[in-house]
């Protein structure tokens, strides 16, 4: 399984939540709303879930293998920081303006 498209959807300066990013793999199978979330230690990719009863939440889509969860949390921060480069570039441009 090749990880072959991150597309970082949201970028948010404020709060925990950083980005919103999609993944496709194979070029076949796409799974949106994986979060980048600063925690305590650091950024962490956070898989989709569903609030569940009493505050708990499932995730709905997750690697069963810790290496197939580090070749998508690699990719999705590789492109993360693509996607704050850009940012820091169009920023800079615009305050040239």
């Amino acid at each position: 399984m090749r990880i072959t498209d991150v597309r970082v959807r949201k970028v948010n300066d404020e709060g925990k939540m950083k980005a919103v990013v999609s993944v496709t793999f194979d070029d076949e199978f796409v799974v949106h709303d994986i979060k980048i979330i600063e925690g305590q230690n650091g950024l962490f990719i956070a898989m989709p879930s569903r609030k569940m009863g009493e505050g708990d939440f499932r995730d709905i889509a997750h690697p069963l293998v810790s290496e197939t969860r580090n070749k998508i949390k690699d990719a999705i921060f590789a492109e993360y920081e693509k996607a704050l480069e850009e940012k820091a570039e169009e920023a800079a441009v615009a305050a040239m303006e």
